[in-house]
């Protein structure tokens, strides 16, 4: 492994955020990117979510990790108390705590920590190949995507660790999930092309023609959805199931999307190292190639804010 797995990214233009009225002016400005190393080498980063402590949460895939960043940089870390547990997705519960995925290997499991980096897992009923992302649903639990060969679902964990299952109706690999603007949960699927809905009552609505290789999605901030298409596309469908697409300048594999303090949806591109972000016109803009070589084809993965603006 290269150092290109050790480092989380900031990226920060304070006139952006700061000045009021002014954010097509700060746009003009090239947006800086600060980076800082984390103290386990190889540790892989992959999901990252803003805490309710005012610091950022990320999960160390390779390592068996759950760390903690300050927006100074300050880090600390957590060992899983499951060895090889592989955590990915990370977010803020309802409950004032982080809850993450263990996705493979002796993983299987739903974890939470605490601010105070107590640990808790919940094993997941269904044997799983992947266990996909997590979100914090409307109705005070978390929901989340996970498939195996032979099947693929969608999970709600309560804050008590109770869960729920419901089947896809036709199998699929369903990745990304956001609580939606219409009280229900929306969900991107790999193979099939489709963006799914499911209300928390566990009804499954699919939408076909989405896209090919989906990834993350949002909920933006125009009442609509907002996906992200590994072939080079970022997508659009309302809550009545309509798809609009726009291309990527660059053709680029964009990964995680998220409504940023502008008004805009920010999108990371792996495979060319930079940061995008589209207007809910569908204009867009590229930012810069994050600052080590080395992280081409492994990052940037995830994309979170923090209260004073930067991503």
């Amino acid at each position: 492994m290269q150092n290109r797995y050790r480092r989380l990214l900031l990226v920060m233009n304070v006139s952006l955020w700061v000045v009021v009225g002014l954010a097509e002016h700060a746009l003009a400005l090239a947006p800086t990117c600060i980076e800082f190393n984390i103290p386990t080498t190889e540790s892989v980063p992959t999901g990252i979510t803003a805490g309710p402590d005012g610091a950022l949460w990320f999960s160390e895939e390779f390592k068996n990790k759950i760390g903690r960043i300050t927006t100074d940089g300050v880090i600390t870390e957590y060992p899983i108390p499951t060895p090889d547990s592989n955590p990915g997705d990370i977010t803020t519960g309802p409950d004032g705590a982080l809850w993450f995925i263990e996705q493979r290997g002796f993983g299987n499991q739903i974890g939470r920590i605490t601010t105070d980096g107590v640990i808790t897992e919940f094993p997941v009923p269904t044997p799983f190949n992947d266990l996909g992302r997590i979100t914090t649903g409307p109705d005070g639990a978390l929901w989340f995507t996970h498939s195996s060969s032979a099947l693929a679902q969608i999970g709600r964990i309560t804050t008590a660790g109770v869960i729920t299952e419901f089947a896809l109706p036709i199998h699929s690999v369903p990745t990304d999930i956001t609580a939606g603007p219409d009280g229900a949960l929306w969900f991107s699927e790999d193979l099939n092309d489709k963006i799914g809905r499911i209300t928390t009552d566990g009804v499954i609505t699919e939408f076909p023609n989405a896209g090919t290789d989906l990834r993350g999605i949002t909920s933006g901030p125009d009442g609509a959805l907002w996906f992200t298409d590994n072939f080079g596309k970022i997508g659009r469908i309302t809550t009545d199931g309509v798809i609009s697409k726009f291309n990527t300048p660059s053709g680029s594999f964009p990964v995680g999307i998220l409504t940023g303090p502008d008004g805009a949806l920010w999108f990371t591109e792996s495979d060319v190292r930079r940061i995008g972000r589209i207007t809910t016109a569908g204009v867009i803009s590229e930012f810069f190639s994050v600052p080590t070589a080395g992280s081409t084809g492994t990052g940037p993965l995830g994309v979170a804010t923090v209260p004073h603006g930067a991503l």
